[in-house]
């Protein structure tokens, strides 16, 4: 276990939370029927919904993912090993907990920047006594910040799976997005793993987009597919590579196999 993130600051903790504006992981929290909201969030999270009906299912749709992918990176990798960069609000079945329930040693590193997300840290670290989980105050743009925080729990020297899930959205300069992505995966050996799930363009997407950056939200970049793939440049795609997440792996009870979700995903192996 790292340092608890409780024994920062209380009041400087506070006056970073701004409960006046929308906030991606409280919209997000929303639309999986959470309770961790403010009437902002729940007003533009219904605005988006009625040009996007769909946003919803994305939301449970990456929920789910996160679930087959760290399955699968843990019972058929061997992968015991997890940074989670961009992990929001805990919800039911994070990853570190999918992770030990294969395991029980697996770590886990969750990072955030996030004011919201600090705050409820504290459900991300009941690890098992046999593995550990810890959480890091950092952002994505920083990328050499997070390797130097995450090494204090994890052993970089060994396979680690990388997991960027929604967050690729909210850095929006593809240079850096591509700059903090290589950094993160230059610190990890051969045989370690990228996970990324990404909003896609299509019609209602955009429409959905330009209603979320009118709002005053944190701004959200849509990607192509193309522009996603080159993420996993190098790497070795596990099957069946770049798809609407319900695709990827589905299990017996996965939902919206019937569909095309705008929320695209895909695991990759580093050669």
């Amino acid at each position: 276990m790292g340092e608890e993130p409780q024994e920062k600051d209380a009041a400087a903790l506070v006056a970073r939370i701004d409960t006046s504006v929308p906030h991606p992981a409280r919209v997000w929290n929303y639309w999986l029927g959470g309770k961790d909201n403010y009437a902002p969030d729940r007003e533009v999270g219904e605005e988006i919904v009625k040009v996007m009906p769909d946003l919803p299912v994305n939301a449970r749709a990456e929920r789910e993912f996160i679930g087959r992918a760290v399955r699968h990176l843990a019972a058929e990798c061997g992968i015991d090993q997890f940074l989670d960069v961009g992990t929001g609000i805990p919800a039911a079945d994070n990853t570190h907990e999918v992770a030990q329930r294969v395991n029980p040693g697996a770590r886990i590193v969750y990072v955030d920047n996030d004011p919201i997300v600090l705050a409820h840290a504290r459900a991300l670290l009941t690890s098992t006594p046999e593995g550990a989980s810890d959480y890091v105050d950092a952002d994505l743009r920083e990328p050499a910040a997070i390797v130097q925080a995450a090494a204090r729990t994890l052993d970089l020297s060994r396979p680690t799976a990388l997991m960027l899930l929604g967050v690729l959205e909210f850095v929006p300069d593809a240079e850096q997005a591509h700059s903090s992505v290589r950094t993160l995966l230059d610190a990890l050996p051969s045989g370690s793993y990228l996970a990324i799930a990404h909003s896609v363009r299509s019609p209602s997407m955009e429409d959905a987009a330009a209603q979320w950056n009118a709002s005053g939200a944190t701004p959200l970049t849509l990607r192509t597919s193309e522009q996603l793939g080159a993420f996993f440049d190098g790497l070795d795609l596990v099957e069946p590579g770049l798809v609407s997440l319900p695709r990827w792996r589905p299990e017996a009870d996965t939902s919206y196999q019937d569909r095309e979700v705008f929320q695209y995903g895909a695991v990759g192996r580093k050669r």
